[in-house]
């Protein structure tokens, strides 16, 4: 199996290069609706709170590596040679899948911070942060709840090591540009890693 992984702080894009994945034709599993799942068979909302706990727990009790390794399973489970990984969150994670995998490639996904917080609104997500000043009357009330909420959901990321796995990553894309400039690098970069070229050398994409 052939694993290539999508990492990033919330927001840089991830969602958006695993749709072009998906477009190509290719598997794509997200880590995140693991805990999603989890949240459900608990019978809890998925809020960016309650998701944030179960992320924790599942890490705390079953190994730094949990949700990568249940993330195999259904990778394994639908036996495609191909696979697309949206979200790793560790180098414990990185670890286990370059382990696990006969090939496997981890990119690295950057945006802006201000760019990032739009889309998280935009995208309106039941656990992404909403824009919501204290006083909808005073522009100058800062800061607001959504980059109040952002910055608390990347300090506990950030704990579980999301630092680390971005350093280790093979591949950078920056999402800078539009939207259609950042789809075509996806793409791009997807085309040369499905081709079978695991060169740094060859990819149109440098980190």
């Amino acid at each position: 199996m052939k694993i290539i992984g999508f990492v990033g702080l919330p927001g840089s894009g991830k969602g958006e290069a695993s749709g072009v994945a998906r477009q190509c034709g290719l598997t794509v599993l997200v880590m995140g609706d693991i805990i999603r799942q989890e949240a459900q068979r608990r019978g809890l909302e998925p809020t960016d709170l309650n998701l944030g706990r179960i992320g924790e727990a599942l890490r705390s009790e079953e190994g730094p590596d949990a949700i990568a390794k249940r993330t195999l399973e259904k990778a394994r489970a639908l036996g495609e040679e191909i696979v697309i990984i949206d979200g790793l969150r560790s180098r414990d994670e990185a670890d286990f899948f370059r382990a696990s995998a006969d090939e496997f490639h981890l990119i690295e996904i950057c945006a802006p911070p201000d760019a990032r917080l739009k889309w998280l609104e935009l995208r309106g997500r039941p656990d992404d942060p909403k824009h919501e000043r204290a006083d909808p009357k005073d522009t100058n009330s800062i800061p607001d709840k959504a980059a109040a909420a952002l910055e608390m959901r990347e300090c506990r990321e950030r704990s579980w090591g999301l630092c680390d796995v971005m350093k280790a990553a093979d591949l950078r894309l920056k999402n800078e540009g539009s939207l259609d400039d950042f789809r075509q690098s996806v793409k791009k970069l997807l085309d040369v890693l499905v081709a079978g070229c695991s060169s740094r050398r060859d990819s149109p994409i440098r980190p």
